[in-house]
């Protein structure tokens, strides 16, 4: 039988998870936050990459993979 000192109890242990729970939430949710920024600056790097990428290569004659090499070659 279930007395009414055993009800607080479980009352109080699911209060505390429900607290715990929260708290977790609230971190994850931060955590989202700070990875769509990032994600966001990312696209923003990858979109001004590829407009510069399409500008040099408007510029008209073809490339020539010699002129790719480092300096050391």
């Amino acid at each position: 039988m279930t007395t009414p000192h055993d009800i607080e109890q479980r009352l109080e242990a699911l209060e505390i998870k429900a607290s715990f729970t929260e708290d977790v939430v609230d971190k994850l949710d931060q955590i989202i936050i700070r990875q769509q920024q990032t994600i966001d600056a990312l696209i923003g790097e990858v979109r001004a990459l590829r407009e510069q990428s399409a500008r040099a290569s408007e510029g008209g004659a073809p490339r020539n993979l010699r002129d790719e090499l480092p300096p050391h070659y």
